[in-house]
Formats: structure tokens, sequence, C-alpha cells
């Protein structure tokens, strides 16, 4: 039985383990590993079975079979010698087993090797054999045990499940290879794993058959059976997205129960009277998700909801119609946007809207404002002004908001568009400018169950999953660059007889504003030269103020340019109804949602609509082999043929999330999870794509814990308190426990 006293022997530091030593420690220290708990958890990145024991003449009949794989023979060394050739050395030892003889050569660390190889001794040999030109089996560089150094311990480097680890150059400058750090964390986990102290609930390792959690870890180091390691991965996954959860379950717990804020109701005929100036009617899915937001909004705990819709699916006005319902109440509502343009826009159309309503009913007098960067500093200091004293009613803006010098009067409704570009700590800064205003963050890029389990699980989540009505679905074609004349004759034809504007978009050469501007201009030159010098043509990129971009934006929409050559700055939001093709090169080099975001920047009029995907030829050719089977492609294929997948799905699909979920199985949660926006840890273990069944349990688990001790008081609940702390401070910063 171990004395808890001694469970802090694991933090002391690694230089104490044997071979360590203060300088190796602190070559340890640069990635992380300071304690022995450390390098106990330092796992390894894979595993090689060298359990097949087999004899040297077996292995000449498998290498006659075509045989591949990596075997194990324990042989007594015969004879040892070093050869010279061609200003090079090498060492070949024979060795002999009841089988018959072989050999294994080293071109490195010739005169080490040649010490530790002495007639007589007997070896367990690993390694992948060949035959050479004279028949004979050889091994190159094996892996090996003197089998003599300690019968007890058994083979550390063959005859078992052998772990490789990632070794980073600091400790390679320090001498420490794949054999010297297998035996230094061996030594570790041998005296000193026993004294880990379980990390989960006991009733949760016994309800889900977990391994206890010193099994686990010395399972994941050397496992006795492929079976046993399995069992110790599943319990870190587990773990890990248990302890995820319980973050999420905080959070949700702590928003909804510790803060009380405003019961915003409607109250007046704002709302009725301004649906009727409204052109269209709400889809059902609109009116449902009002219905949800409002009694959200009618409560006095504060509203923290999520609302995704594809693109074009009508999330702005709702999200308007919302901002009304907190300004019929006397309170200031906010929508930030991530790009100037985009907040820009949204201040146009509400405003005009507005203006729309303010002639009609007077007394309502609803101002709007902008607030962006780029603004002369006189308007920037009147609108601060107005918002500071209530003057104005509705502010829409950017990061700009989040500055210090930015007062509300009575903020009541915090509205976050395209979320997903705004980290939590920026919403949590906006969210304290005013009393626990509610919020709702919105995204046109649909967020697969997953992912809304896990980073957006403490909100409430609204869909909009249904498309405005007359709304023609986009084509979506992909073509070879060979075909652009064809595509370039198809923009001028469609416009000298529909009147189409196109889109012709290209990506960024490189992280370079400079190249952005100059691949660009080079583009629009060359299309105005040659193939579209019938139409005329405007130009968009990164390099352009806020001020330059509107102009080009407003032109465009006034119909003062038939093809808008643009950069990606187009992705986000800018509608322009008449604006029916987009043609989008190198797609290849786009990432999946954003070509779902550029697709749908075209289609918002009633006209047919098409988005064309421009490749190399060769890709287009292998997407097309996907054409119907996307849905059963494995990891592997996935992973080889990334480019070919992408383009196919966006020609198959057009639902967001459709799109979304391959999306997530493209790019992995590593990408996407985005620890920094979300405020969680980053997964070492788990997987959120495949390992879904755990994630529910696991997430299960948490909530109704939390449920029943939302403040972990409960001595059951001790450990994960501390664990809690000591391992997830930074998380809970969003997630306190009281």
């Amino acid at each position: 039985m171990i004395n808890k006293d001694e469970v802090y022997i694991l933090d002391n530091s690694v230089q104490f383990l044997k071979s360590i030593g203060p300088k190796r420690a602190q070559s340890f220290a640069k990635f992380g590993i300071k304690t022995i708990r450390d390098i106990m958890f330092y796992f390894p990145t894979r595993h090689l079975d060298r359990r097949t024991t087999i004899t040297s003449g077996k292995a000449y009949t498998y290498l006659l079979d075509g045989f591949e794989g990596e075997i194990t023979i324990l042989a007594s060394v015969v004879s040892k010698e070093i050869i010279k050739y061609s200003r090079r050395e090498l060492l070949k030892v024979q060795f002999r087993d009841a089988a018959g003889f072989f050999e294994c050569v080293w071109f490195q660390g010739i005169n080490y090797f040649y010490d530790v190889f002495n007639a007589g001794n007997i070896f367990a040999l690993s390694g992948k054999p060949a035959l050479t030109k004279y028949g004979n089996v050889q091994f190159v560089h094996p892996d090996y045990d003197r089998i003599s150094d300690d019968e007890s311990r058994g083979f550390l480097n063959t005859g078992k499940i052998i772990p490789f680890y990632k070794i980073p150059k600091e400790l390679r400058e320090t001498n420490i290879g794949d054999l010297s750090i297998r035996r230094i964390i061996a030594t570790a986990v041998q005296q000193y794993a026993d004294y880990l102290s379980e990390t989960l609930p006991v009733d949760l390792v016994h309800k889900y058959n977990l391994l206890n959690i010193v099994d686990s870890v010395k399972a994941m180091h050397f496992p006795d059976t492929k079976e046993l390691f399995d069992r110790a991965v599943y319990r870190f996954k587990f773990e890990e997205l248990f302890y995820l959860e319980m973050l999420v379950a905080l959070r949700k717990h702590n928003y909804k129960t510790k803060l009380i804020g405003n019961s915003l109701k409607v109250k007046t005929k704002l709302i009725g009277e301004f649906l009727k100036i409204l052109p269209f009617e709400l889809t059902k899915a609109q009116l449902r998700v009002l219905a949800e937001l409002r009694k959200d909004m009618e409560d006095e705990k504060p509203m923290n909801r999520l609302l995704q819709g594809d693109v074009g699916s009508g999330k702005t006005i709702v999200a308007l119609i919302a901002m009304l319902i907190a300004v019929d109440n006397g309170c200031q509502a906010v929508l930030m946007a991530p790009t100037e343009i985009l907040a820009d826009q949204h201040a146009k159309n509400i405003s005009a809207m507005m203006k729309m309503l303010n002639e009609k009913h007077p007394e309502f007098n609803i101002k709007t404002s902008l607030l962006i960067g780029g603004q002369k500093k006189s308007d920037k200091n009147k609108n601060l002004s107005a918002i500071e004293l209530q003057e104005t009613d509705i502010i829409i803006g950017t990061h700009a908001l989040f500055e210090e010098k930015v007062g509300f009067k009575n903020l009541g409704l915090v509205i976050v568009d395209e979320q997903h570009r705004f980290g939590v700590e920026q919403r949590a800064k906006l969210f304290a400018k005013g009393k626990t205003p509610d919020i709702l963050v919105m995204s046109a890029t649909p967020i697969p169950r997953t992912l809304s389990m896990t980073v957006y699980g403490d909100l409430d989540v609204s869909i909009i999953d249904e498309m405005p009505k007359n709304r023609i679905s986009i084509k979506t074609i992909l073509r070879g660059e060979g075909k652009l004349p064809d595509i370039y004759k198809f923009i001028v034809d469609k416009n000298k007889k529909r009147g189409c504007q196109s889109f012709i978009v290209y990506p960024l050469v490189e992280e370079s504003e400079k190249l952005e501007l100059k691949a660009a201009e080079t583009y629009f030159k060359e299309l105005q030269n040659t193939y579209l010098k019938q139409l005329r043509l405007g130009l968009l990129h990164g390099r352009m103020t806020w001020r330059e971009k509107e102009e080009v934006m407003l032109s465009f929409l006034d119909n003062k340019f038939d093809v808008l050559i643009a950069t990606t700055v187009i992705e986000v939001g800018i509608d322009i109804p008449n604006a029916n093709i987009i043609l989008i090169n190198d797609a290849h080099r786009f990432g999946l949602s954003q070509l779902h975001q550029l697709r749908g920047r075209v289609g918002r009029g009633t006209q047919q609509a098409y988005c064309i995907l421009v490749t190399k030829d060769e890709y287009a050719a292998a997407a097309a082999k996907y054409k119907n089977n996307l849905e059963y492609l494995s990891p592997a294929q996935i992973e080889k043929y990334k480019s070919s997948v992408r383009l196919q799905t966006m020609v198959q699909y057009f639902d967001g999330f459709k799109v979304a979920e391959i999306d997530l199985k493209l790019r992995g949660p590593g990408n996407i999870f985005g620890t920094e926006q979300s405020g969680f840890p980053e997964l070492k273990h788990a997987d959120i794509v495949t390992d879904t069944k755990i994630l529910i349990a696991a997430k299960e688990e948490a909530f109704n814990i939390i449920k029943q001790d939302p403040h972990l008081k409960d001595e059951k609940h001790s450990s994960l308190r501390i664990n809690l702390i000591k391992n997830y401070s930074k998380s809970l910063k969003y997630a306190k426990i009281a």
C-alpha cells in the first residue's frame, strides 16, 4: 500500500532518473518533460510487435516466399570483423542458432558495436531480414537485447511489443536514441507507475470496464498484448473526452445559474410593423428559430445560443429581429462582424431597413451606428459618444468593439457573426461591456455534431435548415485548367444574354500582401486584354483600404462591372443579388469550408447560379473517380487523395452540414478544433471524428455529475476537482469551480 505522501515523488525532477542527470533534464524540459510524472505520460508514437521469434532456417524460407515483415531470432555470436570497402568500413557479425548461420551488419557506430558483440554471448535480434546475393540471411542495424543482461526483466528491445518514441533534436544532441529513451522510460514506469492516483471516478472505471490508471500507463508503454494496449488507449480517450465535457458542463452551468440578465419581451408593435416592411415572408425554419430566441430572451437567465444556417438561409434577418426585441426593451444591441467590408454591408442594409421603418413609424426612431478600425477619427469619436450616451440603438462593428474606450450605456444583446473567427476570450470581452447581455453567435459554416458537442457544447443550438422560397440550387462544376477558354466564353455569353455578373477568384500566392497584389493585378490585366476584353472588369484584393474595397463593391452592386477579379477577401458575407457565376481558380488549394463559403457569394437572386471549380487537369480527372463513393472511402484513401475528395464533395453536395462533416474528416480535429478559439485543451488521444460513441458517453457522465454536484464538493468527486485545477487551469478561466 502506497503512502499518500509518497505520491509527491512523481513531481520530482527527471534528472534523478538513471541516465538523465541535470544536463539532459534541461533538454527534456524544452519539450515539456520536467517531472517523473511527465515522462511516464510521454507515450510512444507507435509500437512494433516483435513477439514472433523464429529460427534462421525459418527466416530463410519466409524470405524465399517474399516475406517483408519483422522477425526476432535468438542466437549466439560466432565471429566479428571490420571490413573496408570504398574508403568506408562496416562491421559484420556472424551468428548461429539451432538451424544455422546468419549475419548482421552495421555501417555506423562500428567501434561501439564491435565491443558489444563478443563470441559466445547470446542475443535476441529483431529487424527486417533480407537475403544477400550469396543467399545468406542478413539484418542491417537490427535492434537487440543481450539475453544474459537481465533475464528477470525480459527483452527490452526484442521479443515483445516494442514502443517507439518521438525523440526531439534537443535529446538526440545529448546522445539519446531509441534504445536509451526506451530504457529511461522503462525504468521510470517500473519504479514509479504504482504511485499514480486514479483520475477518474471509481464508479465510471467499473461501469465502463476501464483499465485503472496504473495498468493503463504500463500498457501504453510496454503492453503484453495488443488487446491490453487497446484497452489503455480507450481509457485515455474516455478520460480526455470526459474532462473536456466536464469543462463544457461547468461553463454552461456557470452561465445559466450564476448570471442574471434582462428579461427581454416584445412590448410594443415594433416587431409586427417591421415584418410588414419585409419584401418576403419568413420561412418556417426562421419562424421556429425566432420562437426559440424569443423564449430565451424572455427568461431572466441570459441567452447563450448558437444559430446555424447555410449560406443564404436568412440568419441575418433573424438576428436583426432579435436586435429589435432588445431595442423594444430600451436596450442597445451589437452585431459584430469579422471584416470591415462585411460590417459596412450589414450597417448599410440595416440602416436602410430602419430608415424605411422610421419613415412609416416615426415613433420608433431607431438609430444605427458603425464602428470599425478604418473609420476617420472624427467619425469614430462621434459614434463612440453616441454609443456611450445611448443615442444609438443598433451598433454594427468589428474587433474595434473590443477596445476599452468603447462603452455602452445599456447593452442587452450581443450577436457575433461568423463566430468561428472570434475566440471565446474576445466574446467574453464584449460580453463584459454589458450587464450580462444575451449572446447569439451565428455560423454560416454548419458545425458537425461532434464539434457542437465539444467546442460549442455550452451553447444551446438553433438551426435554420430551410432556404428561402424560389431559391434555385447552385450548380457546381469541376473543370481542368485546359477548359479555361471555354469557361471564359461561358461567362461572356451569360453576361451578354442575361446580364449576369461574375466573380473570378484567385488564391493567395503566399502569405504576402505584396505578392497578392502583384498576382491579382497580373490576372486582371491579362483577362482585360484577352478573353474578357468585351466586359467591364473590376479588381478587389487584400491590400486595399476598407474605403477602397467599399467603393469597388458598391460599383459592382450598381452593375458598373460585369466581372470582379478578387482574392478571398470576398469569402464572407458579401451580397450581390445579380452575381450568378463564380469561377474559383486553383480550387485544390482552398479548404472545403472556404470553397463552400465562396460558393455562397452567388445564387442570391432568382436566376440559375454556377460555381465553377478549376484545378489541374490531373486533379479534375482524379476527382471524377470518387463521384459515387465518397461515403465509402477509408481514412487512408481520404488522406492520400484529399484534394480530389474535397473537390468532388463540392460537386456532389450543396448541404452545408454534409460538407462540414466531410471537411472534419479531411482536416481532422487537430486543425479544426481551435483550442485557442474555444478555450479548451488540445486533444492528444481522442479523435472526435472517429470516437463519437466515446464522446457521447463521456458527455452524458460529465453533465450528470455537474447536474448533481456542480461545485464538485462531494468526497467522491474530490479527485475530479483536484485534477481539473491542476491540469486544466487555463480552461477553467471560462468554466469556474466555485
